[in-house]
């Protein structure tokens, strides 16, 4: 790449903001560990994958029995959002946190994504701490439906993101430490790919 074309490319890249996707498996504290380093990092913004509606597999078992191609999502809802964030001229963000489940597997998104990070969670520890957080008001006979649901397929669908989207990121963090722990690695990590691309 001539000099010229390098420089302008490598500005380009610091004048935007870093855009990095976090992901676990259901239960596995993504969407907590974003809302903490929203706080933590100034002029940053988080966007989530669960607020929007996506064209894509309505029945999550049978997608992956198919081989769980992530290109089946349609993600321009979030796209056109994310694309919206960067350019905006009035309010620059120089961080976008995505809580986002498919690290660089969607060639859609790809582009945008600086760095991915996968927390990675025990299925059991992600379990418990579904139940705990959805099913506080539900009857037995409710979190046992659930609990067939998980045996009978859903539990291959998290067995086939971290058979995917674990190898697919740049960093894995253990997702059984505290919160603040897992929060300040990612900071560290954050802060030394800033330095590799100065």
């Amino acid at each position: 790449m001539h000099a010229g074309i390098r420089q302008r490319f490598k500005e380009d890249i610091l004048k935007r903001p870093l855009i990095i996707a976090i992901a676990a498996v259901s239960g596995g504290g993504k969407t907590t560990i974003i809302n903490l380093l929203n706080k933590k990092f100034e002029n940053s913004v988080a966007l989530y994958f669960d607020d929007y509606d996506f064209e894509g597999p309505d029945d999550l078992v049978e997608w992956v029995h198919r081989g769980a191609d992530h290109n089946e999502w349609k993600l321009s809802p979030l796209i056109n959002d994310l694309k919206a964030t960067v350019d905006n001229t009035i309010t620059r963000y120089d961080y976008i946190f995505l809580d986002y489940p498919f690290s660089y597997l969607n060639k859609g998104m790809n582009e945008f994504i600086d760095l991915t990070i996968f927390i990675d969670t025990p299925l059991d520890v992600a379990m418990v701490r579904r139940i705990l957080r959805d099913f506080g008001n539900s009857t037995p006979e409710e979190i046992m439906f659930e609990m067939q649901s998980y045996l009978s397929g859903a539990r291959k669908a998290y067995l086939a993101m971290l058979n995917t989207v674990k190898p697919n990121s740049d960093i894995v963090i253990d997702g059984t430490q505290e919160k603040e722990e897992i929060v300040e690695q990612i900071k560290l990590i954050i802060k030394n790919h800033v330095k590799v691309v100065h």
